[in-house]
């Protein structure tokens, strides 16, 4: 069976099941100076091993080249439910067997340098690679620096847990479960725009999860750096309400808006801010962040104060240096910062390189999709979904007036939901097959 890319993609950005590769043929030839086009991925997340599986299914000739450190892939999305006890990590850790199977070359290592001129990239193994393209899906940077007294001594307790892994995610479930019925939880939101706007208020409804069933007389300080919650305000605080008692003298949830945090002391156990120190039994702070470190080393960190990365949005390449794309977290768009927009992102990337190598045009009127949930207990949850278009006056890609599609409230039936289209994304970005046995619990 053959499919023609562009359907594909203007299918595949309205639907969230899971998609083989193995049907994929037909393409087009790679067209590029020097025969064969090389094409390095740094970076193997949502976006980065999306990309390079579908860049390989769509142009077969180009070599693509993953540099990824990590042996696993740990999925950030439905990480919070590891800290109600829901799921464990290891439901949460895939493997990257089938994108090296997909991939030319898969690199276990960490990227050093970037020479944008000479086009070479370089390994902490000393090993170097030169492009015709560059991907960069390292996603964000987390800024300690912005938090006075979060050193590496101070890192060794304080987890932020916003890169899941069983060093953060796995440690902060521990000190909860440690924690004495009748603590505090202090955590923290940075001030946007940072890595999955509704990530930490869902992680507070997770906590409180946990509490309620384990720790009845404990409490969660939310110390806001955004002067209101900043992603499905009406639900997260529906969700407060109804489970944790909030707006009630018993509310398991204080939260506190522009709060952000400017000092950690791990001795104290406190939090610092502008108002007063916030003394708690398990602490939680998220730093601000900026896009990956891979992206300063490509000088393409110019948008936002230097933070994020600004891009051509039919192509994702950098608008300041050439041949170098963004992909994910690290590019400044109107998108929000989600793995939903990653994997839809690195399929768009994956075809507009697919019809530059065939010395083709990409698509002029590209969508991109994004679909968010969040679990509001352990049964109920959430979602907003929102479609962005190309606005050619703007040149960018806009959502619609009334284009949101947004849960009326939060429902059982969404959380089955929600269990389906993390299934199905993870399978998308990682090519899994349809028997793997996923473990998580939704």
């Amino acid at each position: 069976m053959t499919i023609d890319r562009r359907e594909f993609l203007k299918v595949s950005a309205g639907a969230a099941g899971a998609v083989t590769l193995s049907g994929l043929t037909g393409c087009a030839s790679t067209s590029v100076a020097g025969g064969k086009a090389k094409v390095v991925v740094v970076g193997a997340g949502f976006g980065g091993s999306t990309f390079a599986r579908y860049m390989k299914a769509w142009s077969p000739n180009t070599e693509v080249t993953v540099i990824e450190p990590l042996g696993q892939f740990v999925s950030c999305p439905f990480s919070n439910t590891v800290l109600a006890g829901t799921n464990k990590m290891e439901d949460i850790t895939m493997p990257y067997d089938y994108v090296k199977k997909a991939v030319d070359n898969w690199v276990a290592d960490k990227v050093t340098a970037i020479d944008t001129s000479k086009r070479t990239v370089t390994t902490a193994g000393g090993k170097t690679f030169a492009y015709d393209r560059l991907v960069l899906a390292g996603g964000i940077e987390l800024l300690y620096d912005k938090v006075q007294g979060y050193d590496a001594e101070t890192r060794k307790t304080i987890k932020h847990a916003w890169k899941a892994s069983p060093d953060q995610t796995g440690v902060l479930r521990q000190q909860l479960e440690a924690m004495p019925d009748g603590g505090t939880f202090v955590m923290s939101v940075p001030m946007s725009p940072y890595r999955c706007p509704p990530g930490p208020y869902e992680r507070a409804c997770q906590v409180a999860t946990y509490f309620k069933k384990a720790k009845p007389r404990s409490k969660i300080i939310i110390l806001d750096g955004n002067p209101d919650v900043a992603s499905k305000k009406g639900l997260f605080v529906a969700a407060w309400k109804n489970h944790y008692g909030y707006g009630t003298a018993d509310s398991m949830i204080d939260y506190r808006p522009n709060n952000m945090p400017r000092a950690v002391d791990a001795k104290k156990m406190t939090v610092g801010t502008e108002f007063d120190d916030v003394k708690g039994d398990v602490i939680n702070v998220v730093p601000p962040m900026r896009a990956a470190a891979v992206c300063g080393m490509a000088g393409v960190r110019n948008g936002n104060n230097g933070n994020w990365c600004a891009i051509d949005y039919l192509t994702f390449e950098s608008l300041d240096v050439p041949n170098v794309h963004i992909l994910g977290d690290s590019a400044l768009t109107n998108f929000p910062k989600s793995g939903s927009v990653a994997n839809n992102t690195g399929k768009m990337c994956a075809y507009a390189l697919s019809e530059i190598f065939a010395g083709r045009k990409p698509d002029q009127s590209p969508v991109v999709t994004n679909t968010c949930y969040s679990a509001g207990s352990d049964s109920v949850a959430f979602h907003v979904a929102t479609v962005f278009r190309w606005d050619p006056e703007k040149k960018a890609l806009v959502p619609p007036k009334g284009a949101n599609g947004v849960s009326k409230e939060e429902s059982e039936l969404e959380m089955a939901y929600m269990d389906s289209w993390a299934k199905n994304v993870w399978a998308d970005t990682l090519g899994l097959p349809e028997n793997y046995n996923f473990t998580t619990k939704g």
